[in-house]
């Protein structure tokens, strides 16, 4: 037996098919066909957004925001407690990232940022995580104060609401994920939400090579085009988003009942926001306890994931680089060697969670 942190939600087999079936007629598979305009009209109506634009990934996604901002060459504000894909972004882009501290729930905080803006930052990148959202009023504020642009990592907010409005209507521009391990996937997968028209315009030029017609190219841009097949998933599992949220919210709340009373911290709902469920964090005391939850719990063949652990300061490729110092936010690092994702995924079966939170209690209570 072998339960991992998450499965990849997909649509019935026959939907899929004849969702593709049409494509051996066009043999069109890729550049903006029907499928990929089908899903952008799709998403964009989901996520209450006028402006979207469909990528082969969240990584190239950020990357190809990053550079149609056009900023000036300089400093971006970021958190360490994020997947690798975020601060590389920014390296890759020719930015040096500086680190703000998170809050206890694993979001930037705003009055760390505050403390690290000067002349040289030119961009401010939070991070929402596992389905909470940043506090976008006080980043919002400070971006405003300070002319800056405030871009989103939002591969965990996908679905995500504040007060009913969705996570892609905070800062500049929201990036998501459509990775095969998300809420919503297209197999591989992302886009960038914005309500600016002409960033949008940008970004579609930074998706394909900066063509414009047949003989024009007008900017450098790279090749991150969405295929027809992707497009095509999305589109099913678009359908099925609605159970798939419930069922994880079952799942969810199921870890919530059994593990309550035991010495763990357990996520906390945030006010007036909506989760996706997208991920089910617990803390424990210090980095020899959760080694040993997880050690007890891999050796039942459940592979929970240390996420995100290590933090993105202390990963080798950068480690020793000036302002690569996890010391430098000790929530951050506190966080980081305390947290492990539990699996969480619509069918986990009863017993299975039930096998999951009786190995944690165990090592919780009896070492």
């Amino acid at each position: 037996m072998r339960i991992n942190v998450t499965r990849s939600s997909m649509p019935p087999f026959e939907e899929y098919c004849e969702e593709i079936r049409d494509l051996w007629d066009s043999h069109w598979l890729t550049n903006n066909g029907q499928k990929h305009i089908a899903l952008q009209r799709a998403l964009s109506e989901y996520l209450h957004t006028p402006q979207l634009e469909l990528f082969t990934n969240g990584h190239l996604a950020l990357e190809a925001l990053i550079a149609a901002l056009s900023l000036e060459p300089g400093e971006i504000i970021t958190t360490p407690f994020s997947f690798a894909s975020t601060t590389h972004a920014i390296v890759r882009r020719g930015f040096r990232p500086v680190f703000a501290d998170v809050l206890p729930d694993g979001t930037i905080d705003p009055q760390s940022v505050r403390r690290l803006i000067t002349p040289e930052t030119r961009a401010i990148l939070p991070v929402h995580v596992y389905g909470r959202l940043c506090d976008v009023d006080a980043l919002q504020q400070l971006a405003a104060e300070h002319g800056l642009p405030l871009i989103y990592d939002a591969a965990h907010a996908f679905g995500v609401t504040r007060n009913g409005v969705s996570a892609a209507a905070f800062g500049t521009a929201s990036m998501f994920s459509f990775h095969a391990t998300k809420v919503f996937n297209t197999i591989e997968g992302g886009a960038v939400a914005t309500a600016s028209p002409e960033l949008a315009q940008r970004l579609a030029l930074e998706r394909n090579y900066g063509i414009t017609g047949p003989e024009d190219v007008v900017s450098v841009g790279g090749n991150a085009k969405m295929s027809e097949f992707q497009a095509a998933m999305g589109l099913c599992n678009l359908r099925h988003l609605p159970q798939e949220i419930e069922a994880r919210r079952q799942v969810h709340n199921a870890y919530l009942q059994r593990l309550d009373g035991l010495p763990v911290e357990l996520p906390a709902p945030q006010q007036g926001v909506s989760s996706n469920y997208a991920y089910f964090p617990v803390a424990f005391d210090g980095r020899s306890q959760r080694d040993a939850v997880c050690r007890a719990l891999a050796a039942q063949g459940v592979y929970a994931r240390k996420y995100f652990y290590p933090l993105i300061t202390d990963f080798e490729c950068y480690r020793g680089r000036p302002g690569f110092d996890s010391a430098r936010t000790p929530v951050a690092r506190r966080l980081a060697e305390s947290v492990v994702t539990l699996p969480l995924y619509p069918g986990l079966p009863p017993e299975e969670l039930e096998l999951i939170c009786h190995v944690i209690g165990e090592v919780l209570l009896h070492g």
